[in-house]
């Protein structure tokens, strides 16, 4: 019996479906971020003395800018599904880019956007 090269159609159309879902979760996870990021929000620190002010203006601040780095992670995480999904219109989703060797389907489920096998990931090559 041959080894199989890559998923069939059935299977990435499996793939496709579990990609899609959790592309809606981060795209609206996404868009909570920069929603967030993009409100006028008062700090409610008209009236309290200028070191509480300045205080809590460097904690809104530091949590603006940990807001907007998950935004960005969360981006990235789009894009790499967004890049799935173009490898599963190309038919080679599921295939390790080191080994060339397929994707085991429960790494692919956990990590629907991987493009190593686990021994690849784990080698201190990449």
């Amino acid at each position: 019996m041959s080894e199989q090269v890559r998923y069939s159609d059935e299977e990435l159309e499996e793939f496709r479906q579990i990609i899609l879902n959790k592309l809606a979760a981060a795209s609206a996870l996404y868009d909570e971020l920069v929603a967030s990021l993009r409100a006028d929000e008062g700090n409610g620190t008209a009236d309290t003395a200028s070191t509480f002010k300045a205080l809590e203006e460097g904690a809104n601040t530091l949590e603006r800018e940990a807001t907007a780095r998950l935004a960005e992670r969360q981006l990235q995480f789009i894009n790499h599904l967004k890049a799935a999904l173009t490898r599963i219109d190309n038919k080679t989703y599921g295939i390790c880019r080191a080994s060339g060797k397929l994707i085991p389907k429960e790494r692919l489920r956990a990590v629907p956007h991987a493009t190593l096998c686990v021994e690849e990931k784990n080698n201190p090559r990449h």
